[in-house]
């Protein structure tokens, strides 16, 4: 990267560290169980609700035990339930069509990252109803108060029910951008194992490591703070010790209790101290071919810590040590070098594999262009790297041909 694009980007990043303490920030709620949910609603003045979810958490029945304690406490619902992975502006339609039709007044996002990424973009266009989601973009463009907004996580990584940040897919481009704004943090999570029990093993899997890298991108970037260091470190010992326990045996509610508290710890970290170069190339082949964002960024993780070389030894230190797979006397290049390979024996036992077979290489140069825009200068990763320079891990990650 250039060198004045480098001071550009240091002294941005700079001021918002500085800011940090005086930012709006709050953390959800935390409810233990969907079945409190009625009672908040209507502590909180709201009396019709929308759910945003997606097909495959209906066909499940995962909703039901929310639809029975709304329907017994006299809170007429309706249901959304065509949100896609990545969900598009066309989703945020249909879904604040049906808000408006049946005089809505409460928002809970259900599912995934996909879900409780619709449900606040719907809550900011009922809140800037004159203004587009593309015109919101970015940071703190919102800036006015949402509907009550409870986000019920299913999957155990996506830390969107803590975060203020919507990822959202232009249905025309598939242009994939965020909007980051205060009023987007939910105001209640429920962390309720029993909506996750029947995850499919492979979605626990990367969506726990969605969760560790938000954990990781969180603590080794330019910005932190006590209290997000302490986050990622408590997100990071919770996912070692549970995922896999999580993944061979899915219906143990004490290992997905504590990978939900994990992605919430995580959630948490990255909300305030960012994410970083996995995060950025993962949303690029996301919005381009529909990667899943756990996948890739699974898939991405070790090849970015690597390329950060030394510059994070140290950190990665303390990473492993609260992974258990170091001690204080350890050499920090060993202790960092365990941690990266401990995530790499973590991907072939869930049979994540290190290539995207939908890359097209004509297509890495606009991809490396929408992930340096993303990330620069907003994102304090521990060394920067231009366009040019972040086209090498979408070549890393092309299948070798035959």
């Amino acid at each position: 990267m250039h060198t004045l694009r480098k001071i550009y980007c240091r002294t941005f990043q700079t001021v918002f560290k500085i800011a940090l303490p005086f930012l709006p920030y709050r953390t959800p709620e935390i409810v233990p169980s969907v079945k409190k949910l009625p009672e908040i609603i209507r502590a909180n003045g709201s009396s019709r609700v929308l759910i945003i979810t997606d097909a495959g958490i209906r066909s499940l029945g995962l909703t039901k035990r929310l639809e029975n304690a709304l329907t017994a406490a006299d809170i007429p619902y309706t249901i959304y339930d065509k949100t896609v992975a990545n969900p598009t502006t066309t989703n945020v339609q249909e879904a604040l069509a049906l808000y408006k039709k049946n005089n809505c007044d409460a928002l809970i996002g259900f599912g995934g990252g996909s879900s409780m990424d619709c449900a606040k973009a719907v809550g900011a266009r009922i809140a800037k109803p004159k203004q587009s989601l593309a015109k919101m973009k970015g940071i703190l463009k919102v800036h006015k108060k949402l509907p009550l907004l409870i986000a019920v996580p299913t999957t155990a990584g996506t830390g969107s029910e803590t975060t203020l940040a919507a990822v959202i897919v232009d249905a025309q481009t598939r242009y994939k951008y965020a909007i980051n704004d205060f009023p987007l943090i939910p105001r209640y999570a429920v962390l309720d194992p029993k909506v996750t029990l029947s995850l499919p093993p492979f979605i626990t899997a990367t969506t726990g490591m969605d969760a560790l890298t938000h954990a990781v991108e969180a603590f080794i970037g330019n910005s932190t703070t006590y209290a997000t260091r302490k986050d990622a470190l408590m997100a990071v010992q919770l996912i070692f010790e549970n995922l896999d326990t999580a993944y061979h045996d899915g219906k143990n509610v004490n290992a997905r209790r504590n990978m939900l508290h994990a992605s919430y710890y995580a959630g948490c970290a990255f909300t305030k101290s960012y994410v970083g170069y996995v995060h950025a190339i993962a949303h690029s082949l996301g919005g381009q071919y529909n990667v899943p964002h756990g996948l890739a960024n699974a898939i991405l993780l070790p090849h970015v810590l690597e390329e950060y070389g030394e510059s994070i030894h140290k950190k990665l230190k303390k990473l492993a040590i609260a992974a258990g797979i170091a001690t204080k006397e350890t050499p920090a290049p060993q202790a960092a070098a365990a941690f990266i390979d401990a995530i790499k024996e973590m991907k072939r036992t869930f049979g994540i594999g290190n290539t995207v077979a939908e890359i097209q290489e004509t297509d890495i140069p606009k991809l490396a262009h929408y992930a340096d825009k993303e990330a620069n200068p907003l994102y304090p990763v521990p060394v920067l790297m231009n366009a040019k320079e972040l086209e090498k891990f979408y070549y890393m990650l092309m299948p070798e041909e035959d």
